[in-house]
């Protein structure tokens, strides 16, 4: 074991000059007067051991010169060296100077730096910043009057735990960020996807709005395509009829022509056939008259039919000319009068009509445009407006939600507050009442167990010992069997005494197999720095056989016929152990009777009675039965036991219910936390109301701005309509009055009554002159036949009758006749050129309509040539504008080639225009019906599908940054882990330590086995962030805290303490600074005993004490006392005691505890021997 030999001293504080402090013995006691600086040799090892400045009472280190603090430093430099010696007596100098404001350090004379000049002392014991071989003065005094949180940062310091504080807090807080960031990680990437979930639900309302509106605007292509080609079908065959009709009323109108020069002909020859009729009717006469005279009987027969026949055809000629005379006269009425004045008001009609269709066409393609644009307007705000109805709603609906959500939370809350208030207070008034009815059951255990005045066996060295003899088992399993007192045990419980008396020391000896195993475990032990224990090898025991014979001794048995063995297994070779230790004794009811079979036979025997005397073949009696009965408990200790097992369990409920207590800020929390729902639910609940009522005042806006806009539209519309009819009224005014009409709306349904009975009536006479004409060929025909009768029987007759049948074919089929036929026809051709006109006017003016709505609906029509855009370039201006203008107009609108590829087969293949109309009409439906159903349905964010896509990128990030985070945190956790264990595995095991060992030191240093000390941490799981609670049972007293405790037995308390915690980080040395001050000479002559043991076994141990009770049993002694020389300095004497022993030593009155512990370092790891 290393010790100090000397410490050397140049200038240093009140050592003036180079001064030797030292040698030091085992026990050295440094005393002086107040102010001769005792103090300054701890501040001189402090130095030496590389102690900061401001731990050696001093601001600077310049200060530390002698004389300094005067102002009169008697050098620039000062030094202190120590000289340790280690095992083997090498020594080794530690050398610290002052040069200025700095130090210098040396080992051996070698200058080295700091970090090397502590790693040297580390390596002999001494920690520096630990300060494991220093108590300054008061230290004690400070240590017991410490609250468990400052015993938690000397226990930090001690075990240098310390050093991973700021790591430890810095991967802690590094870690709760990482967590948080998790969480707010976790939360965005939750609400991302809950958002998702919403723009998903959004997308899909999107895409069905979309496709009825993509649905619409199909339908309307189709119908608008159809309606397109299909008037352009129209136009193209009216187009062709109109070009046929013009050609047939031109040629109509040429035959006409040449009908006329035909007539002027006809009537000059007319004329002239008529003179020569007269002629030749007179030379018929003539010869007729001659052939009758031939042939009168004939002749009279034939001219009687011929009469008959001429009568007839006379009267049919006669009907003839006076229905032609009064077709004559209508004609001529018709052509003079009403006919004229209708063609000339028909001609006006229609120029004016023309006019007015151009004007009108202006009007109404601005009404159409007005119409549709209107409607785009009105849809495109009732779009907006909806959206921002719907985006307004569904904030409030949001909103509302939120509040609602918001509401059950703060319910949820407030009952959740409410119930973890009535749990917690109800746990803390359980809590409460448990920690009374505990503490006053601790009371009565603590007592029984003070009255039980429990040993070492019954306290944590008892323990200890277990552990150690089950890790053993661990080691060995089929090589330790056990202690001897739990393999074995009287057969009755009074031989109990008398067994225990003959085991003797081997009473807690380990019964192993074999030697090997014996020293292995010794040797485990000593590696572990465990206590010395007994051994019992069965293979290394030399047995003697039993005497049979003493068997049959009256009033004797013997001790191994009343021990039984425990276990089955192995039960012979533990025979033999037993039969090792009990050898041939014997065991008798009284002492007289152990005494005569002991002592009057004729060898003597060793014998013990049941009270446990014991009397020796040498003649040697020993006792001590009151020691024998506490030794007997071990087999006799269910009740003791029961009481630490329960004094265990009640320690533990304390802690915990300890922990109880800390709840109540937590009720306090919970009490405000709920308060404060309470608010938030009631502002929530206000709030909420305000909501529902502004949603109810809101629809109601929206709907009456959407029936005012409405009826704007429609107003539009009636004023544009009026409008027509003005202008219309305007431009037909001078025709109205000239014809004298009120509007042309009247004359319009006046000449179409008109002009349908007209229609009517020229129909019937054209069908009466078809008969009478049918009926005129008839007869002419029979007069034809009888004429060729004729013509045989009178061949001039008949010539010149064929003649005159041929003029009267010639009158009869009336050139006049046939011109007016010829006339009428090119007027109803005219006519039909006219409807046909109007109807292919109507059919460009409706295109022109499709056309512009389609621009106006962006409809996506293909165009082979030409573009929509063009329709907006036309202007109509009614004062500027004339028929060519207009004309111009629809034929650059011609030139729009429309590809009709799109167009359904079905719509291209109708023909008549009823199928045509009901298709329209159908496709007109369906886009009513979708336009109802896009009008009921909520328009839907059409901005989802791009809003999808940045969610999904938002979702992706924020889900990146939350596996980012997550591992961060991982790496974080995993960092914070490994520094807590490292924490953990250096404070605990420190704090292990040392709870196990404070107890046994403070009975020692009481001396007494009832003393109890006690060390709890309240945070079990990281005991350095919670307190250490240190409680003490003084001999005598029940249990009470700390600060219950006088003050000498407070200083007791801390002094074993601070050696239970010095021998955890064991130093070679121990300096104490006056630890005697607040102890009685009672208890100092506790603490003296106490380390005069620690020095002769353990450390060497030097103390500053003024109380001659105390260094008066020191091995040495250095005197510092004070001189003055201008100004005071130190000088030390040095005195060893050691050639004058203690008066207790010279009567030879060790006391038991001394003798106890010769004995025990001799036994130490000693094998058991018969001998």
């Amino acid at each position: 074991m290393g010790y100090l030999k000397q410490i050397d001293v140049e200038n240093f504080k009140s050592w003036r000059g180079k001064q030797v402090i030292g040698p030091f013995m085992r026990f050295n006691c440094i005393i002086g007067t107040n102010g001769s600086g005792k103090s300054n040799v701890m501040d001189a090892l402090s130095f030496v051991m590389g102690e900061r400045v401001a731990s050696l009472r001093v601001k600077h280190l310049r200060d530390l010169v002698h004389g300094a603090h005067i102002g009169r430093p008697v050098s620039d430099t000062a030094r202190v060296a120590m000289r340790y010696c280690d095992n083997k007596d090498l020594e080794t100098v530690f050398c610290r100077s002052i040069i200025g404001d700095s130090s210098e350090y040396c080992i051996n004379g070698v200058r080295v730096t700091l970090a090397k000049y502590l790693e040297e002392f580390g390596k002999i014991g001494i920690v520096t910043k630990a300060q494991n071989c220093l108590v300054f003065q008061g230290a004690v005094e400070s240590i017991a009057l410490k609250d468990p949180k400052e015993r938690t940062k000397m226990f930090e310091l001690i075990s240098q735990s310390r050093e991973y504080a700021a790591e430890y807090n810095k991967k802690k807080e590094a870690l709760l960020k990482a967590k948080e960031d998790t969480q707010f990680h976790f939360n965005k990437k939750k609400s991302a996807a809950v958002e998702r979930k919403h723009v998903s639900q959004e997308k899909l309302e999107a895409q069905k709005y979309q496709a009825l509106v993509d649905d619409l605007h199909q339908n309307r292509l189709q119908l608008s395509l159809a309606e397109l080609y299909h008037n352009e079908k129209g136009i193209n065959a009216l187009s062709d009829d109109l070009r046929k009709v013009q050609q047939a009323a031109a040629v109509k109108k040429n035959e006409l022509a040449a009908w006329e020069e035909t007539v002027k002909t006809h009537k000059k020859e007319h004329g002239r056939l008529a003179r020569e009729q007269q002629h030749i009717e007179k030379a018929i006469r003539c010869v007729c008259e001659h052939i009758l005279s031939q042939s009168q009987s004939k002749y009279i027969k034939s001219k009687v039919n011929t009469s008959h026949h001429k009568k007839k055809a006379e009267e049919v000629r006669n009907a003839l000319k006076k229905d032609q005379r009064l077709l004559a006269v209508k004609k001529q009425e018709l052509a003079e009068g009403r006919i004229l004045i209708m063609f000339l008001q028909l001609e006006r009609y229609k120029e004016l009509k023309e006019l007015a269709r151009k004007q009108g066409a202006v009007l109404s393609q601005q009404a159409e445009k007005l119409h549709w644009e209107v409607r785009a307007d009105y849809e495109k705000l009732a779009f907006d407006q909806r959206r921002k109805k719907e985006a307004q709603l569904e904030d409030l609906t949001s909103r509302a939600e939120k509040l609602e959500e918001y509401t059950k939370t703060c319910k949820s809350s407030i009952e959740e507050y409410r119930q973890q208030e009535e749990s917690l207070s109800a746990e803390l008034e359980q809590g409460r009442q448990r920690s009374e009815e505990v503490n006053r059951e601790l009371g009565q255990v603590l007592e029984e167990l003070g009255n039980a005045r429990l040993d070492s066996q019954e306290n944590r060295r008892q323990l200890r010992r277990k552990e150690l003899l089950e890790r053993l088992r661990r080691l060995y399993p089929e090589s330790v069997y056990g202690r001897l007192s739990d393999l074995c045990s009287p057969i009755h419980k009074k031989y109990q005494l008398a067994v225990i008396k003959v085991f003797g020391r081997y009473m807690n000896a380990i019964v192993v197999a074999s030697e090997k195993v014996a020293r292995d475990c010794i040797s485990f032990m000593k590696e572990e720095r465990a206590e010395p224990e007994t051994f019992l090898p069965i293979d290394y025991l030399d047995v003697s056989p039993l005497h049979e014979r003493l068997r049959e001794v009256p009033g004797a048995k013997m001790v191994v016929d009343v021990v039984k063995v425990n276990v089955a297994t192995g039960a012979a070779q533990l025979r033999k152990v037993v039969q090792f230790v009990c050898g041939n004794a014997l065991v008798c009811e009284t002492i007289k009777e152990a005494r005569i079979v002991a002592f009057d036979r004729q060898e003597r025997l060793k014998t013990v009675s049941l009270d446990g005397t014991l009397f020796a073949k040498s003649g040697v009696i020993s006792g001590g039965s009151s020691d024998l009965r506490s030794k007997a408990r071990c087999w006799d200790e269910k009740d003791m036991t029961r009481l630490k097992e329960r004094k265990d369990q009640l320690t533990a409920e304390i802690r915990d219910l300890m922990k109880l207590k800390r709840k109540e800020p937590d009720l306090k929390q919970i009490i405000a936390q709920a308060q404060g729902a309470q608010i938030r639910l009631k502002y929530s609940k206000t709030e909420l109301d305000i909501l529902r009522k502004k949603s109810i005042l809101r629809c109601q806006i929206s709907r009456m701005e959407s029936e005012l806009a409405n009826l704007d539209s429609q107003i539009q519309i009636v004023c544009t309509r009026d409008l027509c009819i003005q202008m219309e009224d305007l431009v037909f005014s001078d025709f109205c009055a000239e014809i004298g009409v009120d509007s042309i709306r009247e004359y319009e349904q006046e000449y179409l009554k008109q002009q349908t009975e007209l229609d009517k009536k020229r129909l019937e006479f054209e069908r009466q002159f078809a008969r009478l004409n049918t009926q005129l060929e008839y007869e002419q025909d029979q007069v034809e036949q009888l004429k060729k009768k004729l013509h045989k029987m009178e061949e001039i007759i008949n010539k010149e009758e064929r003649t005159m049948a041929e003029q009267r074919k010639v009158n009869t089929s009336g050139f006049p006749f046939s011109v007016d036929v010829d006339a009428l026809e090119l007027v109803k051709l005219q006519r039909e050129v006219m409807c046909a006109e109007t109807a292919l006017e109507h059919k460009r003016l409706a295109r022109h309509n499709l056309l512009l709505a389609c621009k106006i609906q962006s409809l996506p029509i293909t165009l082979l040539s030409g573009s929509l855009n063009e329709i907006s370039e036309v202007q109509l201006d009614t004062e500027s504008e004339s028929t060519s203008a207009t004309m111009d107009i629809y034929e650059r609108e011609a030139q729009l080639v429309i590809d009709y590829s799109e167009l359904q087969a079905e719509l291209r293949g109708l023909q008549t225009e009823e199928e045509v109309a009901a298709y329209l009409e159908r496709l007109r439906e369906s886009v009513s019906s979708i336009e109802e159903v896009l009008h009921r349905t909520p328009a839907p964010n059409l901005k989802a599908l791009e809003k999808m896509r940045e969610v999904k990128d938002k979702l992706q990030g924020v889900t990146e940054a939350f596996d980012a985070s997550t591992k961060i945190g991982r790496k974080c956790s995993q960092e914070f882990e490994q520094v807590k264990a490292q924490r953990f595995h250096l404070f605990s095991q420190c704090f292990e330590h040392v709870s196990i060992v404070i107890d046994q030191i403070y009975k020692r240093i009481c001396r007494n086995s009832s003393a109890q000390a006690t060390l709890s941490a309240d945070n079990p799981d990281e005991p350095y962030l919670g307190g250490i609670n240190y409680n003490c049972v003084a001999p005598g007293k029940r249990f009470m805290s700390m600060d219950n405790l006088s003050g000498g037995e407070k200083a007791i308390a801390a002094l074993a303490l601070l050696f239970a915690i010095h021998s955890f980080r064991p130093a070679p040395f121990f300096v104490l600074d006056e630890v005697d001050a607040a102890l009685d000479n009672s208890n100092i002559g506790k603490v003296t005993s106490f380390i005069r043991e620690e020095s002769r076994e353990n450390m060497q141990i030097i103390v500053i004490s003024l109380k001659e009770e105390f260094f008066s049993k020191a091995d040495a002694l250095l005197g510092v006392y004070s001189d003055f020389d201008e100004f005071m300095f130190s000088r030390i004497l040095t005195l060893d005691l050691q050639p004058y022993p203690l008066v207790e030593e010279d009567n030879g009155k060790q006391t038991d505890k001394e003798v106890h512990r010769v004995d025990r370092r001799q036994d130490s790891y000693s094998l058991g021997n018969p001998y």
